[in-house]
């Protein structure tokens, strides 16, 4: 499991200004915690942690000589200035489930005979205790054909012990659809039209 050094953050200094700084704010909080923990990590670390890790991945967070077993709750991207701004953990208890997140991941897709993958869900929703949080789905779609949909409830996180799906199990994951060729027809329509003319 990956660590993650922070450390508390003096609430009279600016966000942005540490920001600017190299650091990426954030917070820890817990039932276990009498109240959340404000902190500030340096930008290089959190980035090399979110490499491996992203939102509902597991992580040691050392916070000045204190180590956290905790879940990567949010991560807030700025899109403008392509880094992140944010990062809030969840402080696990041992024997209580937590809600989370698991991202789904289509592999294989160049195998497929035919068809093309149409992704409805990005990420699955779950209450799990801490041993069995998972952080992602992978979905082997090699072998699907046109026409074969997954549902959650397909999925191997479905049946797996101590994690309780939140996400409807009759939603669809992905579904294989056609590839249409409709603008190579019409093309090949007004040939033929242009031909008759001449």
């Amino acid at each position: 499991m990956n660590t993650l050094k922070a450390e508390r953050r003096d609430m009279t200094i600016k966000a942005k200004k540490l920001r600017r700084e190299g650091f990426v704010t954030g917070c820890i909080f817990g039932r276990e915690l009498n109240e959340s923990i404000p902190l500030k990590m340096e930008k290089s670390s959190v980035e090399r942690l979110l490499k491996e890790e992203g939102k509902g991945g597991r992580v040691m967070l050392e916070v000045d000589g204190r180590t956290y077993h905790a879940l990567i709750k949010e991560v807030d991207y700025n899109p403008l200035k392509g880094c992140i701004d944010e990062i809030d953990f969840q402080a696990l208890v041992q024997g209580e489930k937590v809600h989370s997140t698991a991202e789904v991941h289509l592999v294989n897709a160049e195998r497929l005979a035919a068809g093309v993958p149409q992704q409805m869900l990005h990420e699955i929703s779950f209450k799990a205790l801490p041993s069995a949080l998972i952080d992602k789905v992978e979905i082997d779609i090699g072998d699907l054909k046109v026409g074969d949909t997954i549902r959650v409830c397909d999925l191997p996180a479905a049946k797996a012990e101590g994690l309780d799906l939140t996400t409807d199990p009759e939603a669809t994951v992905v579904t294989i659809t056609e590839i249409h060729t409709a603008p190579a027809e019409a093309e090949t329509d007004q040939a033929e039209e242009s031909d008759e003319s001449e």
